[in-house]
């Protein structure tokens, strides 16, 4: 049994969220205050009250839309799937039958009918009627453990009678574990109490106690092992890491061990029919090394023998944590700028192959494309750094603007681009690609590269015109006449930078191409020249990286000129839109 979806309405950023998970491993993604709390604190108003309170709302926890007032009720709707004939006896007033005739398990929480304080009254209910009630059964049923952010684990795993420690220990001792537990106790107990030092303490204080309040008043005292039986032990039981008390250990390392005693308990506790863990944040105090052991273990907990199944629901904004996890265990949280919108990439269809190498191209700095709220995606490590500094020459603040710079390292974009537009992750995406426009001989001899003018119309390369197959509402792809180099060539203001660039990393070859720049007749053979010169000689060609990083520190110069090609322009300025455009 797992939860399958949840619809969020009308609570604080999500208007309306219909999400879907996985049976295992779920992983909310997204930036700073997109609205993933929210989405826990929808699970929890279900799925807490075991261990915890359930969460209280008020009249601020309704959605407030842009340029409205809040109003209405909350109401979360839960579908859970995968029952087995005991869930469907535990859960009868709740089955309802899908499509293929396999009961699911509806359930509805509603906040309404605020109290003079503003708390919302809570209502929950099975099925489609609210008259069938949620028993306090089916509540017990679901056993969750939520961990919030900014925990203090070690405070968690202290010893005390409700700990989760002592609930392990409860759960994996029998009968006559206890009863030998208890023998050994008292068998330890009975031969301290010989020993001079417990001997000759306790002859002192009762000494002095019967001094003071005589033989009527004194009480009868004895001094022992406090943990004298199997119930008081298991209160009093305490973890060493390393022989270091657990308030020495590192946070990181509590973080991990409170995790491993949660999961134990959950999966062997045989009194629920469901059991999830939510944790918000688990990257919290981890470097990178330990997320990645972390994420692997949470994604293979379901199949270890002789263990019930736990669901798994994580919030995180580490692009670490998502660079590594598998794809389809992502949910996606947005801000359109109109509202938060969810997304998961597991219901996009790739084409053969595009989405492995997805897998393989998501590292940490592509990983950023799940919390970004606008996107430029470019060839390379050359573009991603001048695009950077024409921004800025064209009057735009990328950073300001909350724009992410995505290399897909030549042109791999149509394994990103699935993620983004109309019916993926709504935000504004540009797409800036070579036009590598080529003149096919009729003759029969192999195609020869172009030089056009400004201008001319080219035919763009094969590659360019299936990324404008994926133009929508929200991706554009913008290209120029040949190259990105070869295009700021063709402008006089630009191309004595883009010398003075290149005497500065080849002193040699920038004077060879000087000359022959100065000696070419308009600026189309100006740029040609500039261009070949660095990037078409026959041997030791100009590196393009070292180039683009080289003149996008001269364009940064007090007083440098640099004329911004249209395209490039375009790109940026679709990209740092104020608002997300309108469907």
């Amino acid at each position: 049994m797992y939860l399958a979806q949840l619809t969020i309405t009308n609570f604080r950023k999500l208007k309306k969220a219909e999400l879907h998970f996985r049976s295992g491993l779920n992983i909310l993604v997204g930036a700073n205050n997109v609205g993933k709390t929210a989405i826990v604190d929808a699970l929890r108003a279900l799925l807490a009250g075991h261990d915890e309170p359930y969460p209280r709302f008020d009249t601020s926890d309704l959605h407030c839309p842009k340029n409205g007032s809040p109003s209405g009720e909350i109401s979360f709707h839960y579908v859970f799937r995968g029952l087995d004939s005991d869930d469907e006896a535990d859960f009868l007033p709740a089955l309802k039958p899908d499509a293929a005739g396999n009961f699911e398990a509806h359930i509805t929480v509603r906040y309404s009918d605020t109290d003079k304080a503003g708390r919302f009254r809570i209502k929950r209910w099975c099925g489609d009627h609210e008259d069938v009630g949620l028993t306090s059964d089916m509540a017990e049923n679901l056993r969750s453990v939520y961990l919030p952010p900014l925990r203090d684990a070690s405070q968690g795993l202290k010893p005390s009678r409700t700990s989760q420690l002592s609930r392990l220990f409860h759960l994996l001792t029998d009968e006559t574990g206890r009863d030998g537990i208890n023998t050994a106790l008292k068998e330890l107990d009975d031969k301290l109490k010989t020993h001079s030092p417990v001997v000759n303490t306790h002859s002192a204080i009762h000494t002095r106690h019967s001094t003071m309040l005589g033989p009527q008043l004194a009480q009868a005292l004895e001094i022992g092992l406090s943990a004298s039986d199997f119930q008081r032990l298991a209160s009093r039981l305490s973890l060493l890491a390393d022989a270091f008390e657990i308030e020495q250990n590192g946070l990181g390392f509590n973080n991990l061990i409170f995790m491993a005693v949660v999961l134990s308990e959950l999966t062997i506790n045989p009194e629920a029919s469901y059991r999830s863990l939510i944790v918000e944040e688990p990257e919290a105090h981890l470097h990178p090394q330990l997320q990645a052991v972390l994420l692997r273990y949470l994604e293979s907990i379901q199949s270890a023998a002789g263990e019930k199944p736990v669901q798994l629901f994580v919030t995180s904004h580490s692009p670490n944590f998502a660079s590594i996890a598998d794809l389809d265990s992502l949910i996606c949280l947005v801000d359109t700028g109109e509202g938060v919108e969810t997304f998961s990439p597991r219901v996009i269809q790739f084409e053969k192959g595009k989405r492995e190498k997805l897998k393989r191209y998501l590292d940490v700095t592509r990983a950023e494309l799940f919390f970004a709220r606008r996107v430029i995606f470019v060839e390379g490590a050359a573009e991603m750094m001048l695009v950077s500094v024409l921004a800025e020459k064209a009057g735009f603040n990328l950073r300001k603007h909350a724009v992410t710079l995505i290399s897909v390292e030549g042109l791999n974009f149509d394994s990103f681009l699935p993620l983004f537009g109309e019916k993926a992750l709504k935000i504004p995406v540009s797409l800036i690609t070579d036009a590598d426009p080529f003149d096919q001989p009729t003759d029969g001899s192999d195609p020869k590269p172009l030089y056009p003018a400004l201008g001319d119309t080219v035919t763009i390369s094969a590659n360019a015109t299936k990324m404008k197959g994926s133009e929508d509402t929200y991706v554009k792809v913008f290209h120029g006449l040949k190259t990105l180099e070869y295009d700021l060539a063709l402008h006089a203001d630009n191309r004595a930078s883009m010398l003075k660039a290149l005497k500065e990393l080849h002193p040699g070859i920038g004077k060879t191409v000087e000359t022959a720049v100065a000696a070419a007749s308009d600026d189309a053979k100006k740029a040609r020249a500039l261009f070949s010169g660095m990037f078409e000689r026959p041997q030791n060609n100009v590196q393009k990286g070292r180039f683009g990083q080289a003149l996008a520190q001269v364009f940064s110069e007090s007083g440098s000129q640099c004329a911004v090609p249209d395209y490039i322009r375009e790109a940026i300025a679709h990209a740092c839109q104020d608002e997300a455009p309108q469907t």
